[in-house]
């Protein structure tokens, strides 16, 4: 894996696994805050996982609409939950 100039702290390493996992952050979004290529996560998935767990990642995530920005489908940037509370005025509004 070609190393950027700075090194990742294992913190830095266990975001990226983190945001690799997650199925609405794209790689554009890990290329943006750790200057990691989408072939760089995977090798860094390949080495820092078992390998059964990462084969389930890999199937899991190849193709994905929502792992990448520029594919069709992935107009919606940010998820938001249904029950994640509303912020306004400073006040956080009580769910009904």
């Amino acid at each position: 894996m070609k190393q950027n100039d700075k090194k990742l702290t294992p913190e830095d390493v266990d975001r990226v696994i983190e945001m690799a996992w997650e199925d609405r952050t794209p790689f554009e979004a890990i290329k943006a805050q750790f200057l990691l290529s989408e072939q760089q996560v995977i090798a860094m998935m390949r080495n820092e996982m078992r390998p059964r767990s990462f084969r389930m990642w890999r199937e899991r995530v190849q193709g994905r609409v929502t792992k990448h920005m520029k594919l069709p489908g992935n107009e919606d940037l940010r998820f938001k939950s249904n029950m994640q509370r509303q912020i306004s005025m400073n006040k956080i509004s009580k769910r009904m």
